[in-house]
């Protein structure tokens, strides 16, 4: 069944499916909430990281004598005081803990203070003396795969290639009528999320440590980090401190082996946390892109083929690189049907910083290049671009150009009709200056502003895809505490901000039918529960979490049937009660049928198989589900001064099933501010040394809330029928579709290419004799 919710419509309850309060809510807009940058412990010293000026250069020499001889300082560490593995990585181990014998990037660490306090750590890390050689920077992804550009790594700079072949291109050739080429590029984003990387490493008497850290997937750091320690990974034990935004960004690996390092070599806690500055390099960004298109099509609209050849910069190191080219390859054609594909996906080393994960994992790259050339397309065949969008819309059997049919609900349609019909804002120009381009700094009084309309649609899949084996796991103990029954649920499920704390407490209070539920704190002494990352976090956790309380469900009614003399599948739990499901009445309390037992299961929760594509037609059934969304973004500009304002940017989404509508609408207001801060102003500018320009949140813009227009949402619930009450991912889908949606209505409003995001003033300044 499909239907209409409104997070306006609050839904009461503390269940599945109400717009349940987060326990952390008040915390956070209060202020008190502890964040890891926060942590604390009697006794700890302060540490920082030296780290290099220089995007590529070889290490002659590194000094320390001097910053050992300051007052306060406990140690300086380079990489010969690595203890273990010196490199790790999340798919490749190809990033030093230290710096070795060369630098491959602006910021890369080469030494680690610790001292009594961070100004004197800082002022003995400036003392530090490396002896660097100068090589010239490969800081053009293009470039870099030339047969002569100079590898930054042992082989080539390619990372990978993925090659997708579907259909007959040739035969398609021919029966395209209409061809449409496109150049679009993508700048770097980064998460920009508020919280500074941040933790606290304490050794334990057995010779190992305690990391309290901000992290997305506790057991993926310690896989890394115990080989760099030399200890069995039982000796490094992981708690998750308080996050403080992520996006992708904290996947990799930032403080976690420094901090532990330290601690071991002195003994003492060690706490490390990033200014603002630090943490544009000590994480991973949204990879740059270089992207062609071509699309073909008959004259009445009907989509032929698509060609394409993505080059994504992954910078320095590996990271996740390989896996954010698939992605992005993957949906390269966009939320249509396309019976013909030639794709080619390729990630490349550079000496730029290192790129990763980050909201929409290369789906944002591609969803930008489909896009925009849909609208180029529809230039060309002189058609309405929402038309030509629901003409090609993809529904449930349409064949990806992987070769995977689509299962599951495929609603294109029904969210570009929503869109349609949502009536639009005002065309009237309101002469406030307040809502003109530009604001109140603006020196016009609105006699060069044009409107523009523009549409676009995202799809990506939920969950890891390509054969990988995703998995959850939570352990749920029912117990009697002061005659009421309570609910303790664990796992390593990380609380990003997106809300998976409120939900394994809704679901125990739906599955358990009690009121008093209790969370723990996410640590590595519970199964992997996987990273908050591909939109999988709600889908995978809610599916272990359900599964344990599902088994005590099962054996709370068999003894309450055993004393009451009723059939289990009588009777249902509710309101810390047992009913029976015929009268509606009480049977007995859940505290009395518990007694003085606890009830505890621990649940491994898996989705079905996925396979990895093959790598010569890039053909194979690699994903387990897909969520889509789309865009309607309706824009002024004023054409002489190169400003823009977006009046609206409506949304429709399907989320399979809202399990707490205010924090699902909440996730994709958040997802489409960020993709209108891609749009419009986010970018990291590296130069041609491959040194950053504005590493700082006073030169690195976002949108403030005087950016963010009204945004009114249709959720659409089409259940999955794979997935825990029918739900599927939320974050990630309003992030693709967002950004060209504002570039398509930027494009309609002064009929210019726009190739490139972030469009800046100067891209849509007119001549005023040509805008005339």
């Amino acid at each position: 069944m499909t239907t209409l919710v409104s997070a306006a419509q609050t839904r009461e309850g503390k269940g599945v499916g109400s717009s349940a309060l987060r326990p952390d809510g008040a915390l956070k807009v209060t202020g008190e909430f502890a964040y890891s940058s926060d942590l604390w412990i009697a006794g700890m010293v302060w540490a920082t990281t030296v780290r290099s000026p220089y995007a590529a250069a070889r290490i002659r020499s590194i000094d320390v004598s001097k910053a050992l001889a300051v007052t306060g300082v406990h140690a300086v560490l380079t990489h010969e005081d690595v203890p273990g593995a010196k490199t790790y990585g999340m798919k490749i181990a190809d990033q030093p803990v230290l710096a070795i014998d060369q630098v491959r990037y602006q910021g890369e660490p080469v030494a680690l203070v610790a001292a009594d306090d961070p100004e004197t750590a800082r002022r003995a890390a400036e003392l530090v003396e490396v002896d660097y050689d100068l090589m010239e920077p490969v800081t053009d992804a293009e470039r870099a795969l030339a047969p002569d550009a100079r590898r930054i790594h042992d082989g080539a700079n390619l990372v990978r290639h993925v090659k997708i072949r579907h259909g007959d291109m040739e035969m398609a050739r021919a029966r395209a009528e209409v061809v449409v080429v496109g150049d679009y590029e993508v700048g770097m984003q980064d998460q920009a999320f508020l919280g500074p990387e941040s933790g606290l490493a304490v050794p334990s008497p057995d010779g190992g440590v305690e990391l309290y850290v901000s992290s997305q997937w506790l057991h993926k750091d310690l896989e890394q980090l115990a080989p760099c320690l030399a200890l069995p990974p039982e000796q490094v034990r992981l708690t998750m401190a308080g996050v403080g935004g992520a996006f992708g960004g904290r996947e990799d690996l930032s403080v976690h082996v420094h901090a532990c390092m330290l601690a071991l070599h002195l003994g003492k806690p060690v706490k490390m946390m990033y200014n603002r500055y630090e943490s544009f390099f000590g994480h991973v960004h949204r990879h740059p892109a270089k992207m062609h298109y071509e699309h073909g099509a008959t004259r009445d609209g009907k989509l032929v083929y698509v060609k394409a050849r993505l080059v994504l910069d992954g910078g320095a190191y590996t990271s996740t690189s390989p896996v954010v080219i698939a992605n992005a390859s993957y949906f390269v054609t966009g939320a249509y049907a396309v019976e013909h594909a030639e794709i080619d996906g390729l990630a490349v080393y550079s000496n730029n910083p290192p790129c990763g994960a980050m909201r929409g994992f290369g789906a944002v790259q591609s969803a930008y290049g489909c896009e925009s050339n849909m609208d180029k397309l529809a230039r060309a065949l002189g058609m309405d671009p929402l038309e030509l969008r629901l003409k090609n819309a993809m529904a449930t059997g349409t064949v990806l150009p992987t070769g995977q049919p689509v299962d599951g609900p495929v609603p294109v349609r029904e969210l570009l009709d929503a869109l349609k019909a949502r009536p639009l804002p005002d065309s009237e120009l309101n002469r406030d200056l307040r809502t003109l381009p530009g604001g109140v700094g603006n020196t016009t009084h609105g006699e060069g502003i044009r409107r523009g309309i523009g549409y676009a649609v995202g799809v990506k899949a939920t969950g890891y895809s390509g054969g990988v084996d995703d998995i959850s796991t939570a352990r749920v103990t029912l117990s009697v505490a002061a005659g009421e029954p309570v609910v303790s649920i664990h796992t390593a499920a990380a609380e990003c901000g997106q809300g998976i704390t409120t939900v394994q407490s809704q679901i125990a209070t739906t599955e358990l039918g009690v009121t008093r539920v209790v969370v723990l704190p996410a640590d590595t002494r519970i199964g992997d529960a996987g990273s908050a990352s591909a939109s999988r976090m709600t889908w995978m956790s809610s599916g272990a979490v359900q599964g344990a309380c599902r088994e005590i469900t099962r054996e709370l009614l068999s003894r309450a049937a055993a004393a009451t003399g009723r059939n289990a599948s009588a009777l249902a739990l509710r309101d810390n009660t047992i009913i029976d499901i015929v009268s509606n009445e009480p049977v007995a309390s859940i505290a009395d049928t518990l007694g003085g037992d606890t009830l505890e299961r621990v649940y491994e929760y898996h989705h079905r198989p996925t396979q990895g594509i093959d790598p010569e037609r890039g053909q194979g059934n690699a994903h387990v589900a897909f969520s889509f969304c789309a865009h309607r973004a309706v824009v002024d500009v004023d054409i002489e001064l190169g400003l823009v304002r977006v009046v609206e940017l409506a949304v429709a989404q399907d989320v399979g099933k809202a399990m707490n509508p205010m924090a699902v609408e909440g996730q994709i207001e958040g997802g489409s501010v960020q993709g209108l801060g891609l749009a419009l102003m986010e970018e990291i500018v590296v130069d041609s040394l491959g040194k950053v320009r504005n590493p700082s949140f006073t030169d690195y813009l976002i949108p403030t809330i005087l950016d963010v227009p009204p945004m009114p949402i249709t959720l659409f619930e089409f259940a999955h029928p794979d997935s825990p009450y029918g739900l599927n991912g939320v974050g990630e889908p309003p992030t693709l579709s967002s950004t060209p949606a504002i570039l398509n209505a930027l494009r309609n409003a002064t009929g210019l290419e726009l190739p490139r995001i972030p469009v800046r003033p100067d891209d849509i300044a007119l001549d005023p004799i040509t805008a005339s």
